[in-house]
């Protein structure tokens, strides 16, 4: 079966390391990656930009961009952005046996224990977790994620198509050191920061005066 590929986040604002991340993973797995900007994250605080300015950039971003795609759910939901809300209406959109992966970075992996409802994630998706190079995964994992995970990594991108959720897979990918935070800051401060981000999104970020106040 098909395996469907999420790739949730702020994207406040999208820049390149995330489309690194996108493309990786589509030509790891060999699918389309759909990039899921959260209305209202429970994990930050509120974003500099507004839902439908953030989803303008991405659309802009993966524009002509063979495999990658913007996808709105969790703009069209009210309340929080919840990830087990979202596979849940997944589950019933696509069905139990369909196989739906999670891409998510290293540095969001670590923290799931702290995400609402983390354990049931595995019942409803697979991870695939962005691993930053020189930066082990394994060594950077609370004790109660690394029991929940016994068991659960594989080696082989297509073994992510045979089951529908509860396995882990690594996405060994070149390391950018962009984030959305010091892109912000960069703006703030008036250091340089288009080459961190797409051209047709630093035209955007520009012409609505996005992030001038941090």
């Amino acid at each position: 079966m098909t395996l469907r590929v999420f790739y949730g986040g702020t994207f406040d604002p999208v820049h390149n390391g995330h489309l690194a991340i996108a493309r990786a993973a589509r030509d790891a797995l060999d699918t389309k990656v759909r990039m899921m900007p959260a209305a209202d994250p429970p994990h930050r605080g509120v974003p500099g930009a507004t839902a439908d300015q953030r989803v303008a950039m991405l659309d802009l971003a993966v524009a002509g961009d063979p495999g990658l795609c913007v996808d709105r759910r969790e703009l069209q939901r009210e309340g929080r952005s919840y990830s087990i809300d979202t596979l849940r209406a997944l589950r019933v959109e696509y069905g139990a046996d369909a196989p739906i992966a999670l891409l998510v970075g290293a540095d969001s992996f670590v923290g799931l224990p702290t995400w609402y409802e983390w354990r049931a994630l595995f019942d409803h998706a697979h991870f695939v977790v962005a691993e930053r190079a020189g930066n082990p995964l394994d060594h950077a994992l609370p004790a109660e994620l690394t029991e929940a995970l016994a068991g659960r990594w594989c080696d082989v991108p297509d073994e992510l198509a045979q089951s529908p959720a509860g396995r882990v897979l690594r996405l060994h990918q070149p390391l950018h050191d962009e984030s959305a935070a010091d892109i912000r800051q960069r703006i703030v401060e008036g250091r340089p920061w288009r080459e961190l981000v797409p051209a047709t999104v630093a035209d955007y970020i520009q012409l609505h005066h996005l992030y001038l106040n941090g």
